[in-house]
């Protein structure tokens, strides 16, 4: 697991392979990952938005901007933590992700940027 702090929030990263809706006959492999936020400042914050930065090993690369993740925008209270899961495809069987959030302290409306961590997505097999 990846992690990393940026201003009191903590957010750790966890990918897997997915072979199961994987098919790599036509050159598509399919990755989840699990993002942990963990709030460890003394005030209640929000999760607004998200920017990804991805990358896959034939020197693709796209962005993605958005509001919130998976469809909430959570409040993520002091000492608490948020959790989901996503997903990405890549043409190739390694591919890599980082990015940034951008949250809000809720007491007095502060907009502030945290670190998305880079982490790697590939094949396990590919390794052997």
């Amino acid at each position: 697991m990846i992690s990393a702090i940026t201003n009191g929030i903590k957010v750790s990263v966890l990918s897997e392979f997915q072979p199961f809706y994987s098919q790599p006959e036509r050159n598509l492999y399919a990755f989840s990952y699990t993002i942990h936020i963990e709030n460890t400042t003394e005030n209640t914050v929000k999760l607004l938005s998200r920017h990804w930065k991805i990358f896959d090993s034939y020197g693709t690369s796209y962005e993605v901007n958005g509001d919130g993740v998976v469809g909430l925008s959570p409040v993520i209270e002091p000492g608490e933590f948020f959790e989901y899961t996503s997903g990405c495809n890549f043409a190739s069987t390694i591919g890599r992700m980082h990015g940034k959030y951008i949250m809000q302290r809720v007491r007095d409306g502060r907009l502030f940027e945290i670190n998305i961590p880079q982490f790697i997505l590939e094949v396990p097999y590919i390794r052997n």
